[in-house]
């Protein structure tokens, strides 16, 4: 019995090159897809007045990009809170049949935190400045996720 992509693809080992493991070519798809990812967080947070960071986090919290100036640390506690308001505000859209979440924001004494859905599985979190255009912000997280929405889904984790 062969593995279920090898047997799907008719015995061709998809996305890898000549001489090149399977798993390779995935480890390396992943990597640019993240590094790509970074840089689009990057450029929000410098394109768009007082956006502090950026970071997208699957439904569990975990980081699967982040806007470099975030350290490793900071990132994954910013993920895993944003990952909690997220799913507290899906809760409650579910309990009172509201609907789907679109955005979630935090007013805090100085900042705001945004999180909106980003495709299947993940979010994306902003953190700005107390004199932040919430309009803009709110419409340019928008754009990045209608834009690469696909890109930022996040494959559902297995026990295993």
């Amino acid at each position: 019995m062969c593995a279920p992509h090898y047997c799907r693809t008719g015995g061709r080992r998809t996305g890898a090159g000549p001489g090149q493991p399977h798993w390779e070519a995935a480890v390396s798809d992943a990597t640019h897809r993240s590094k790509t990812l970074d840089w689009l967080l990057d450029d929000l947070a410098n394109r768009v007045g007082e956006v502090r960071h950026a970071v997208v986090l699957s439904n569990d919290g975990l980081v699967v990009g982040a806007s470099g100036d975030l350290p490793r640390e900071d990132s994954e506690r910013l993920a895993a809170v944003a990952s909690a308001f997220h799913s507290l505000a899906k809760g409650v859209g579910h309990q009172f049949r509201t609907g789907q979440v679109r955005q979630t924001m935090v007013e805090m004494e100085d900042g705001y935190l945004f999180i909106a859905a980003a495709g299947q599985g993940s979010a994306l979190a902003v953190l700005s400045g107390i004199q932040a255009d919430l309009g803009l912000i709110a419409y340019e997280m928008t754009r990045l996720v209608r834009r690469v929405g696909e890109h930022l889904s996040a494959p559902a984790r297995t026990d295993g």
